[in-house]
C-alpha cells in the first residue's frame, strides 16, 4: 500500500492576523511529525496551482473573480471578522484547490491507495457563493466534482469529521443525488448548520451532530450506527474526507473529547467501505485543528491508519 502526501510551502504564506487560530504553524507542525521516520515511505509531492475553471465546478463566477480582484498586495482583505486574505493567499487558495485535484487524479489511477492533503486554508465552510470561516473555495467538494466530471464517476461521497458543520459542502451537494455529504460535528457550534433534519433533497445529507464533552463513545456510535450504513448502501466509488482535527479533547475552538486514535479508527472505518465500492480509493483533505500538540497527534494516527499500519 502505497500513501500520497501532497502539499506546498507556499500554503505557509497565506496568514491571518496576529493570534488568529488558522496559521501557518498548523501547517508546520504537521509537517514536522510527518517527517519522522514512521512515514519515510510516504510519497511526497507539491500541490500544482488549481484552475479557475475547476474553482467554478462548485463556486459561482462571481465569487472567484471577487477574490481574485481584492486578493491584497499588501496587508490584509477582510472577507468577515473570522476570514481575511493576505498577499500570500490567493497562490494558497490556487494549491489547495490544486493538491486536491492532483491526489484525487493520483488515487484514481491507481498510482497510489490513498492520498492525504497538507494545505490551508480549510475549505468546507466556503458555500456556492460566500467565503467564510477560514475558507474561500471547498477543496474537497471540488475534489469530489471533480472525479465525477473528468472520470464520470456516478457516485462520489464527502464524509467529515471536523467539529464544525461543512455548510459550504452541504450547500454545494444539497440538491445533488449523485454525491452523499456526511458528517460528524459539534452543536450547537459555528456555523450553526448540520441539525440531523437536514438531509438534502434525494436524502444524501447525512448529518450527526454532536453535543459539548461527548467523547470517543458517542463519536464512535454516530459513524457504526448512523454514517457507515448509509454509506455502505450508497456504495462510492471514491471517498473524499474533510479532515478536521478540532474535535480533539485538546482542541480551544470546541468541547468534543475525542483522542487521536479515534481519527485512526474513523480512517480505518472509511477504508473499509472504501474497499467495498471504491476500490479503496480515499483522498483526505485537511480541514481543522489548531491546537498543535493535538493536531500532530491527530494526523499521525490518521495518516498511519491511511498507510495500513
Amino acid at each position: 500500500m502505497t500513501t500520497l502526501l501532497v502539499t506546498h510551502p507556499a500554503c505557509l504564506d497565506h496568514v491571518m492576523p496576529a493570534g488568529h487560530p488558522e496559521c501557518p504553524d498548523r501547517l508546520r507542525a504537521i509537517e514536522a511529525t510527518l517527517g519522522e521516520d514512521r512515514f519515510s515511505t510516504l510519497v511526497r509531492a507539491l500541490a500544482p496551482e488549481g484552475s479557475l475553471d475547476a474553482a467554478a465546478l462548485c463556486h459561482t463566477d462571481h465569487l472567484i473573480d471577487e477574490l481574485r480582484h481584492i486578493a491584497p498586495t499588501q496587508g490584509f482583505a477582510f472577507i468577515d471578522g473570522d476570514t481575511s486574505m493576505s498577499p500570500g493567499t490567493w497562490e494558497a487558495i490556487l494549491r489547495g484547490m490544486g493538491g486536491a485535484i492532483a491526489a484525487t487524479e493520483a488515487v484514481l489511477a491507481r498510482a497510489h491507495d490513498n492520498a492525504f492533503v497538507a494545505i490551508r486554508p480549510p475549505g468546507h465552510h466556503a458555500e456556492i457563493g460566500k467565503p467564510m470561516g477560514f475558507c474561500f473555495f471547498d477543496n474537497a467538494a471540488i475534489a469530489a466534482r471533480h472525479a465525477q466530471r473528468k472520470h464520470g464517476l456516478g457516485r462520489v461521497a464527502v464524509v467529515d469529521f471536523d467539529v464544525h458543520h461543512g455548510n459550504g459542502t452541504q450547500d454545494i451537494f444539497w440538491a445533488d443525488p449523485t454525491v452523499m455529504y456526511c458528517s460528524t460535528h459539534q452543536m450547537p457550534l459555528f456555523p450553526g448548520t448540520g441539525a440531523r433534519s437536514e438531509r438534502g433533497e434525494h436524502d444524501t445529507i447525512v448529518n450527526a451532530p454532536l453535543m459539548s464533552g461527548d467523547g470517543s463513545v458517542q463519536f464512535r456510535s454516530a459513524f457504526e450506527d448512523l454514517i457507515l450504513p448509509r454509506l455502505t448502501a450508497f456504495a462510492p466509488e471514491l471517498i473524499v474526507i474533510s479532515a478536521g482535527f478540532d474535535a480533539h479533547r485538546r482542541d480551544p475552538l470546541a468541547t468534543l473529547e475525542l483522542d487521536a486514535e479515534d481519527f485512526g479508527w474513523v480512517t480505518r472505518r472509511l477504508m473499509d467501505v472504501a474497499d467495498k465500492s471504491a476500490g479503496g480509493r480515499v483522498v483526505s483533505v485537511l480541514e481543522g485543528g489548531y491546537d498543535l500538540r493535538g493536531l500532530q497527534e491527530s494526523v499521525a494516527a490518521h495518516v498511519t491508519a491511511l498507510m495500513g499500519k
